[in-house]
């Protein structure tokens, strides 16, 4: 087993456990930048810039409360470790005010439908997990070996805690209930995935040796703490499975789609803009200048093809949009 030296375990309890007074130096500390950063990634999501939402990965503080409760686990802290998951979950419902203030103030009219940050994050999937294990470990990592301390805003801008949150808050502004619930199993994913390589690394260097030996209290480490640590890892997982699995298939119904509205915009000489799969629903986007193509032609060529169990949006631009339920041979 690696060994970490009892000033480094003295070096990360200072840093990552934040001190009960809110006029403390670690307190104001955390809450302002928490603050700040909510207020930039909410900016960034709304104005749709990349560069804007990475500045604030780099000033969010949330990873320090989230280390902090994985180091609680390993020492067997439970005072800490119940101030720590406290200010993870108050830093986390915070930010989602301020997104949602921030939604009330500026939210577009299609209600984020077009923007890529919202986009890129309301679909967590598996990959997302293992992306999150990583980039935990490396966090934890760092802490430990301060002799590579300088990658941590690498991680900052590698792991998503903030802007998930601004997202859930914005689309709960403009009612889109599933999406930021979906923007908030983002989050949760990446706690969960900290917290498990964190107790996973803490565990691996002998923090808890080294602890004793620095004269910091360590408790009695329970198996069932550490199976609990696996469970909600495991709970998290469970989702993101089904969140991959609808992803594969929304893509593989776009392109069975594809093909089948290009033939059917082609009668009446009109484009396929786009064509894309939501939540099994094939929403097709058409270019052209009247007369439209008739929807319930697309409608019964997808029945035709295998996929009348999907619904069906058509936008054409140009002309209007048409929704076609499934089992349905009617457009309105």
């Amino acid at each position: 087993m690696a060994a970490v030296e009892a000033a480094a375990v003295e070096r990360m309890t200072s840093a990552l456990f934040i001190e009960k007074s809110w006029r403390s130096a670690s307190a104001t500390r955390f809450w302002g930048l928490l603050v700040l950063a909510a207020v930039i990634a909410s900016a960034g999501v709304v104005a749709d810039s990349t560069a804007t939402v990475i500045g604030a990965m780099i000033v969010a503080p949330l990873m320090t409360p989230i280390l902090g409760s994985a180091l609680a686990v390993v020492l067997a802290d439970r005072r800490h470790l119940v101030r720590s998951a406290l200010l993870v979950l108050g830093g986390a419902l915070l930010v989602v005010a301020v997104g949602f203030l921030m939604g009330w103030i500026s939210a577009p009219p299609d209600d984020f439908a077009s923007n890529s940050q919202v986009a890129s994050r309301i679909s967590p999937r598996l990959i997302d997990l293992c992306a999150a294990l990583a980039t935990g470990t490396v966090g934890a990592f760092a802490l430990v070996r301060s002799d590579i301390s300088d990658t941590l805003p690498g991680v900052a801008i590698a792991i998503s805690l903030v802007p998930p949150l601004a997202v859930t808050g914005l689309l709960l502004r403009v009612g889109r209930y599933h999406d930021a619930g979906e923007a908030a199993l983002l989050f949760a994913t990446n706690v969960a995935a900290i917290v498990a390589t964190g107790t996973t690394v803490f565990l691996f260097y002998g923090v808890r040796l080294a602890a004793r030996t620095a004269g910091i209290p360590v408790g009695d480490l329970h198996g069932r703490t550490l199976a609990a640590v696996c469970a909600i890892l495991l709970l998290v997982a469970v989702p993101l499975t089904t969140g991959t699995i609808a992803v594969t298939r929304d893509r593989q119904l776009a392109d069975d789609a594809t093909s089948i509205a290009k033939q059917w915009a082609a009668v009446e000489g009109w484009d396929i803009a786009t064509v894309d799969a939501r939540g099994g629903r094939v929403v097709v986007t058409a270019v052209g200048i009247p007369p439209v193509p008739a929807p319930t032609a697309l409608r019964a060529a997808l029945d035709d093809h295998g996929m009348a169990d999907a619904d069906l949006e058509i936008h054409l631009i140009g002309g209007a949009t048409r929704h076609c339920p499934a089992h349905s041979t009617q457009c309105t």
